[in-house]
């Protein structure tokens, strides 16, 4: 040892040029627009050409498979649906099955995630078990709650009535209008319900089990630590799970069509809008339907896409 004693003088960071930075910056959003060029053309190709020309045909009395010249109509078509007490019921149906859909997902929803997301033994078998009602395609689960919703021979009647006796009677319920529509809802909430549970679960995976241990010290039970802390910060995944289901529920077909067909009692704005081009093959009207409909969800994406950003901020 000479005594000397000897300090590690820090070197100071480079300093990086203003413009440099930008250069960097501007490189980096021209590879991203590159990356996103063929992406975005396939979008356009597949979306954005199908809803112009719709849009286009909706202002037309173009007919499908017809030898007469298509004339511009103007807004003909779209004064017609204003007056068309058909699509407005159409409407209700589809707001009313989106409300009790959707409530009931989120509400169960929440208390699957709930339990999955605890600690108990065979959680993994459960996890998986849950998502089979979503892993079954709507059309075959549709048909097979049509045959235990049967009048004759369905379970629900045979249960109902002859093992429970609660019921003194057979009852049609896909048939009747007071049951047609829960009885559409019942099918919807038992499949769509894991995927609901699903997303909730992903935010609840995120919370940190310190905020609970904290929550805990301090004497707060269970229920309030749900209230006070679950859901505030469940709040994001929760608005991403009722945006995905709710504009899900607005544009409902194959349930519907596959229990109801087309009947005008239980019509969805999507079965009104089939109904008018396949089968009456007016393709204008069924255009400005089309368009309608593009509209009204639109607008709940607005409202949610709002939701999301005042939830960020």
């Amino acid at each position: 040892m000479n005594g000397t004693v000897t300090t590690d003088i820090p070197k100071k960071a480079p300093k990086v040029e203003p413009g440099r930075i930008r250069t960097l910056r501007g490189s980096q959003t021209r590879t991203a627009w590159l990356l996103l060029i063929p992406t975005l053309l396939v979008v356009a190709l597949v979306a954005l050409v199908p809803l112009v020309q719709t849009v286009w045909y909706s202002f037309t009395d173009e007919r499908l498979a017809s030898l007469q010249p298509t004339n511009f109509v103007g807004l003909d078509n779209y004064r017609f649906l204003i007056k068309d007490a058909a699509f407005r019921h159409s409407i209700w149906v589809t707001f009313e099955f989106s409300i009790i859909t959707v409530i009931f997902e989120f509400l169960l929803g929440i208390v699957v995630a709930l339990v999955v997301n605890s600690h108990f033994k065979g959680r993994g078998p459960m996890r998986a078990a849950m998502l089979v009602p979503w892993a079954i395609p709507t059309v075959i689960s549709a048909q097979m709650w049509k045959w235990m919703y049967s009048g004759t021979y369905g379970v629900f009647n045979d249960l109902l009535v002859n093992k429970l006796h609660i019921l003194d009677h057979n009852v049609a319920w896909i048939s009747q209008p007071n049951t047609s529509l829960p009885a559409v809802a019942a099918v919807d909430i038992w499949k769509t319900t894991p995927f609901v549970a699903l997303l909730l679960l992903a935010g609840l995976q995120v919370i940190p089990n310190d905020v609970y241990e904290a929550a805990t010290v301090d004497g707060a039970n269970a229920i309030q630590q749900f209230f006070r802390i679950t859901l505030p910060l469940l709040r994001p995944a929760i608005l991403v799970a009722l945006i995905f289901r709710t504009l899900d529920a607005l544009r409902v077909f194959d349930v519907f069509f596959v229990m109801f067909s087309s009947r005008a009692s239980t019509q969805t704005m999507a079965i009104y809008d089939q109904q008018n081009l396949v089968s009456f093959s007016d393709v204008g009207y069924g255009s400005a339907i089309s368009v309608a409909i593009f509209v009204i969800i639109g607008i709940f994406v607005v409202a949610y896409v709002t939701a999301l950003r005042v939830e960020r901020t």
